[in-house]
């Protein structure tokens, strides 16, 4: 194997303008593993070989357990992290490898908004700074079109012109979100990486963010990826939803598809996990025991049967491909 320092990138045609607005093939993203005297030793596989594509106006979900590598996979889509091998495809044009200049420009048109809605405001700024900064940087408007936008994308997250003039640390966790959402709005962008959205909201709270988020969606004709570990926004929010585990998908197919009928042993315990109406779970299914094995020593074959009840000697000796299965996509043997 090529040292993932340096890998060769899979060529791919670009794609069509009418296809998928993002298309991710065959992307890894490693992370060195150290000795104590920096020397390295290993690699830690965050995201190994993830394909997948999401439609203009889609929303597609992501969940998995912490460490699952949903949240890197994420921030390597956007650029926060480079890719260590693979390819990236935003609106036809592979953006996996562009200079930083280059990059900044696309950046206008795909953001990402943090799981800790304070990471993205300086706690030094007022809000209406805050606002404002992006538009300075990525365009050319006059300080009275500014303003004008500032007030609008405000507006349109639901907060009054009062706040402009309050500090991060002013605001409640579900206000510091909706402005958030309104600094990313000012580049007017085409799609955005939600990377757990509504956590450690109160219940009411991740409601009242959710509808935001649609009302968002339609207004501005966004497209959306969202990670989460809570599945019940996923079923709310996602027209599709990808399962992954220790850095690769296991299954993939429309949410309530896989909500009905899940055919990885993975995403079956999942579901069996979540609460139902009266406190009751459907604990029959829930298989999952301990912590998932580390992304720097995985085991041989598929990367669940250490923890699976169902697996079988091929299960060892062999990884499954993510295959179709029942109208889903699914990574098992015994699918």
């Amino acid at each position: 194997m090529a040292s993932p320092d340096r890998p060769d990138a899979p060529r791919a045609e670009p794609g069509s303008p009418d296809g998928p607005i993002l298309e991710v093939r065959g992307l890894k993203r490693y992370f060195p593993v150290r000795s104590p005297f920096g020397r390295r030793v290993g690699w830690l596989r965050a995201v190994d070989g993830v394909s997948f594509a999401v439609r203009r106006g889609e929303v597609l979900g992501l969940v998995g357990e912490s460490g699952c590598g949903k949240s890197t996979l994420g921030k390597t889509v956007i650029g926060i992290y480079p890719p260590t091998a693979g390819a990236i495809y935003f609106q036809a044009r592979e953006i996996g490898g562009l200079p930083r200049r280059e990059r900044r420009k696309v950046a206008r048109h795909l953001q990402y908004v943090y799981q800790d809605p304070g990471a993205s405001l300086d706690p030094r700024w007022k809000v209406k700074h805050s606002l404002h900064e992006p538009l300075k940087i990525h365009t050319a408007l006059s300080r009275r079109e500014r303003e004008e936008r500032v007030q609008r994308m405000l507006r349109a997250v639901g907060l009054p012109d009062a706040h402009l003039d309050l500090y991060p640390h002013e605001l409640s966790g579900g206000q510091q979100r909706r402005v958030g959402l309104a600094r990313i709005l000012m580049l007017q962008p085409s799609m955005i990486v939600l990377d757990e959205p509504t956590s450690g909201l109160d219940v009411s709270i991740q409601a009242t963010i959710l509808k935001l988020l649609r009302s968002l969606r339609d207004a501005f004709e966004l497209t959306y990826l969202l990670t989460s570990h809570d599945l019940s926004v996923v079923r709310v929010m996602c027209q599709r939803v990808a399962v992954m585990y220790l850095g690769r998908i296991v299954e993939l197919g429309d949410t309530a598809t896989v909500f009905a009928t899940p055919r990885h042993p993975y995403t079956r315990s999942l579901l069996a996990a979540v609460p139902q109406i009266g406190g009751k779970r459907v604990t029959q299914e829930f298989w999952l025991e301990g912590e998932p094995p580390s992304p720097g020593a995985l085991p041989s074959g598929c990367r669940f049967r250490t923890r699976c009840p169902l697996a079988e000697p091929i299960c060892a000796a062999e990884e499954p491909p993510l295959r179709p299965v029942g109208g889903q996509l699914v990574a098992c043997h015994l699918a």
